[in-house]
């Protein structure tokens, strides 16, 4: 065989992956401020103050608003994903090995993604936190939270999001405003499927990949989509190698990244327990 790999094939393949991860390999990754094509290991996001009007006297200076500007240093990681697929082992089994390398490797990338926005999310705790420690998730600690977002001003445009635990999703379908349509109608029923759902012009989603202490305590987070910034160096690329050696191929799915928090006013952390 060939010590090289058709490029189309690799170029299909890496097609394929990148599909994968897009669809199914990040939650998170569009809940969250993006820069693309990044070139060098860190980037820069800004974080923009507030400003405040005034009046002026007739043929008067406009009042400058003097806003603040901060620079947030966002760096970039590189991650791989590998793994083998033997030739013959293709023979022996109707499914397209290399595909589902593709599916595992984008998938991977996915996760490690959320995991690094989460971590920027993480970030925050202390800034803003709902302690609800010693019991489970209920509707008390989300109109908590859902004042902490108001009197930090973080806008609601539609661009707000939190993420859950599976056993907080679980807590909340225990509250009628959350899960009965006579509150939210019949369209925004949890119950219709556990993906995402819209509750106090907010965008649920659980996730398996929050932090959790050893006393089972855990943290999910209510945020706006501007508070963390996601940098991309380069998007998921995949590398296909024929090894005569090994009578197997070499598949490498990559990719450079970085996520980090941009302002703590715009995430609150909710703690609940979880027995």
């Amino acid at each position: 065989m060939s010590t090289s790999v058709d490029k189309s094939f690799v170029e299909h393949f890496q097609a394929d992956v990148h599909l994968q991860y897009q669809q199914m390999g990040s939650k998170l990754r569009n809940t969250v401020r993006a820069k693309n094509n990044i070139v060098g290991a860190t980037t820069w996001f800004q974080k923009v103050g507030q400003g405040t009007a005034g009046t002026k006297a007739r043929h008067g200076k406009v009042p400058v608003m003097d806003i603040d500007h901060e620079k947030i240093e966002c760096a970039l990681a590189d991650f791989y994903a590998g793994d083998w697929v033997d030739s013959l082992d293709e023979l022996k089994s109707n499914q397209d090995e290399k595909a589902v390398v593709a599916k595992a490797g984008a998938y991977a990338l996915g996760r490690k993604t959320d995991e690094m926005i989460i971590d920027a999310l993480n970030e925050s705790t202390g800034a803003q936190v709902v302690d609800g420690s010693a019991g489970a998730l209920d509707k008390a600690a989300v109109l908590s939270a859902f004042e902490k977002l108001g009197t930090a001003n973080v806008p609601d445009d539609g661009q707000r999001f939190a993420i859950v635990s599976w056993k907080q999703w679980s807590n909340l379908l225990a509250v009628d405003e959350f899960a009965k349509s006579d509150y939210i109608g019949d369209d925004d029923l949890p119950w219709k499927g556990t993906q995402a759902k819209k509750w106090l012009g907010t965008l649920w989603m659980p996730h398996s990949g929050l932090p959790v202490t050893a006393g089972g305590v855990r943290t999910a987070f209510w945020y706006h989509k501007t508070a963390v910034g996601h940098a991309i160096g380069k998007g998921i690329t995949s590398d296909v190698t024929w090894h005569g050696d090994r009578a197997a191929f070499f598949i490498n799915n990559m990719m450079s990244q970085g996520a980090c928090l941009v302002d703590a006013k715009g995430v609150v952390a909710i703690q609940s327990l979880e027995s």
